[in-house]
């Protein structure tokens, strides 16, 4: 039995799944925001609830919201804050009793549907998360590809590629530069520039509903949207070249993607055609905590 944990800021998320992935239990909780020691508990208890109920020991695996530094060995880039600059694998697996492997959430996600998923059986996959963010991970040969830094898939930090001169210098990211993918292509990001545009302060989905009815303002932004997606999915293209590109997150509901961004991104790819697939994930919002409870793999894999 392989037991998942999705670390989020306002919720704790665990499932067990068995040898075929298919799944056991779930259970969820509140985070107990701002309260590193209560978190640690607050996983412990799921584990030992799920456990409980199934009468079995399995092993443990947590998406977070960050990344362990391979220098210090404490927590990185994690926006729910109260997990920087700790120990957290040391911490969990000192509570559990066992080992336990951490792996950013975006990792989890593309190793989800790497695995069983909308990737599955493709060698390279990169699944995107568009939500909140931007992040990615990247899974090759079933592997997650963490990265020398531990920063593999971040590509949401990146400058946006070929910036028109409109889009230049580019909206301020929380990461102190300007004009990073995320700053584009995030759902906040795509609120702010029909609201630049229009003056009209909607969310995602009804920009979405309004395109699909025909108002020709939410069509121009929607039209945006697709072509930056497009610039710089290509560029992830042309470095990694992914059989499976996998979108996660709440833009990824968004239908008209994954019709329109693969009949732009062609123009900015370094090859005559382009053979990658942009799929929707076959999981869903069940992805991450999948995904975590598949980075111990099935036995004598790997």
């Amino acid at each position: 039995m392989r037991i998942g944990i999705d670390l989020g800021g306002s919720k704790i998320e665990a499932a067990a799944l068995d040898h075929a992935g298919r799944e056991l239990k779930r259970c969820r909780r509140p985070a107990p925001t701002g309260d590193y020691g209560a978190t640690i508990e607050a996983i412990r208890g799921l584990v030992e609830r799920i456990e409980a109920e199934l009468g079995q020991r399995g092993t443990v695996g947590i998406g977070i919201p960050g990344t362990i530094s391979p220098a210090t060995g404490l927590v990185k880039n994690a926006n729910s804050t109260w997990l920087i600059g700790r120990p957290l694998d040391r911490d969990l697996g000192s509570a559990l009793g066992r080992p336990v492997r951490l792996a950013n959430d975006a990792n989890c996600f593309a190793l989800s549907e790497a695995t069983d998923g909308a990737g599955a059986g493709a060698d390279v996959v990169f699944g995107v998360i568009l939500g909140t963010g931007v992040g990615g991970g990247i899974v090759v040969g079933g592997r997650v590809l963490t990265g020398t830094n531990a920063i593999a898939g971040e590509w949401g930090h990146n400058p946006l590629p070929r910036q028109r001169v409109e889009e230049q210098p580019g909206p301020r990211c929380y990461c102190g530069r300007r004009g990073c993918i995320e700053t584009f292509l995030s759902g906040p990001a795509l609120r702010q520039d029909h609201a630049a545009t229009t003056g009209a302060a909607l969310e995602p989905a009804e920009i979405v509903r309004r395109t699909d009815a025909g108002e020709a303002a939410a069509a121009a932004t929607m039209a945006r949207y697709e072509e930056r997606l497009a610039r710089s999915l290509a560029g992830v293209i042309n470095l990694l070249d992914p059989e499976v590109i996998v979108l996660g997150g709440g833009l990824s509901q968004v239908t008209r993607l994954y019709e329109r961004v693969p009949l732009l991104w062609g123009a900015h790819v370094f090859s005559e055609r382009v053979d990658t697939k942009l799929k929707p994930p076959r999981h869903g919002s069940a992805s991450g905590v999948r995904g975590a409870a598949w980075l111990w793999p099935i036995e004598g894999d790997r």
